[in-house]
């Protein structure tokens, strides 16, 4: 009768740690700590264990192929975003598998399960509006799968990003808002629990604060991403006592919102309330009157996260090794924030 093989799940068995922790302690992996390792190592080796071959060999296979999860395809930032990811793929002689999520938390854990079933070698995600919880993502990183994160991302998990200065793309617009001659700026944030709303909501404030505008807690409210939401949100706004005389919106589709929401209470833009969104899609400047946006370099920002991704994925030595890149943003100054 042959020795019965032991597993990483005796070892967790055993230490009372998840296998993922052995897993990662057994590849020397930065975030376990020096004692977590050793009771490792030290276990294994008492218990005489030896990594599966075909397992490593099975793992190690590439596919030449990585995977892309995106909110919505249909979003010209994100379909922009995927053109640099698969020019850079090109270069590398690697296939691209495109993903969409639709906003949905559970939609986008299917579909990390169904990109890692097809054994792509790395993954670009942008996460959900709906996600709040990331055990999909860090289950991608424990199976030793190179992953980036660009645009929408979680400050908990540790892994390579490519952002914009979403602070400092805030604070322009809203400084522009101020200099223009507007005081009750309202600010239409994204949800809370993705970290570039959290940034435009911090830059919306420092801008107020650097100029002496105190911050009224009335002006600010949260909305998803879509359009009819953020007509609802602006509706609201615009049932105070006291008008707001701008919009800053967490992004485009949200300030065609509240254009519309604004529009629909006879009031004019940018005379009456001015109007500035984020990311400065195409649409933006057809809208009457054109609406001023803070551009995103959505290509580069593709471009950037494919190239880490391939650093990791052609040199597995460095997929312990963190890039977070931060791209700059412009404002792109149009009618809907004219002088009043």
């Amino acid at each position: 009768m042959g020795r019965v093989q032991v597993t990483i799940k005796d070892i967790a068995r055993r230490l009372n740690i998840s296998t993922s922790t052995v897993s990662r302690a057994l590849n020397n992996h930065p975030d376990i700590n020096k004692t977590t390792k050793e009771a490792v190592r030290d276990l294994a080796k008492e218990l005489k264990y030896e990594p599966n071959t075909v397992a490593l060999n099975l793992r190690n296979q590439k596919t030449n192929t990585i995977g892309v999860l995106v909110p919505e395809i249909a979003n010209h930032f994100f379909s922009t975003a995927i053109s640099g990811i698969q020019e850079v793929a090109y270069e590398a002689g690697y296939h691209v598998l495109i993903a969409q999520s639709n906003e949905s938390s559970e939609r986008e854990k299917l579909n990390t399960r169904a990109l890692l079933a097809s054994r792509v070698d790395g993954m670009i995600a942008a996460i959900s509006m709906e996600t709040e919880t990331f055990d999909h993502f860090q289950e991608i990183m424990d199976k030793g799968v190179p992953l980036v994160l660009f645009d929408r991302i979680n400050s908990d998990l540790k892994t390579s990003t490519v952002v914009v200065d979403d602070f400092e793309g805030a604070f322009q617009a809203v400084e522009h808002l101020i200099a223009t001659g507007h005081r009750r700026i309202a600010h239409i944030a994204g949800p809370a629990n993705l970290t570039n709303s959290q940034q435009r909501l911090k830059g919306y404030r420092e801008a107020l604060h650097k100029h002496h505008i105190p911050i009224d807690e009335t002006l600010i409210a949260h909305s998803d991403f879509s359009q009819e939401n953020a007509s609802k949100v602006a509706e609201k706004l615009l049932q105070a006592s006291s008008l707001p005389d701008a919009f800053f919106c967490v992004n485009d589709r949200v300030a065609i919102g509240a254009m519309l929401a604004v529009k629909a209470a006879g009031l004019h833009i940018p005379r009456d309330i001015a109007l500035v969104g984020f990311n400065n899609q195409p649409v933006t400047a057809i809208m009457e009157p054109p609406i001023s946006s803070v551009s995103q370099p959505a290509y580069d920002m593709g471009k950037a996260a494919a190239r880490i991704l391939f650093n990791q994925v052609l040199e597995p030595s460095n997929i312990y090794t963190l890039e977070n890149l931060v791209l700059k943003t412009h404002l792109v100054v149009r009618h809907s924030s004219g002088i009043k």
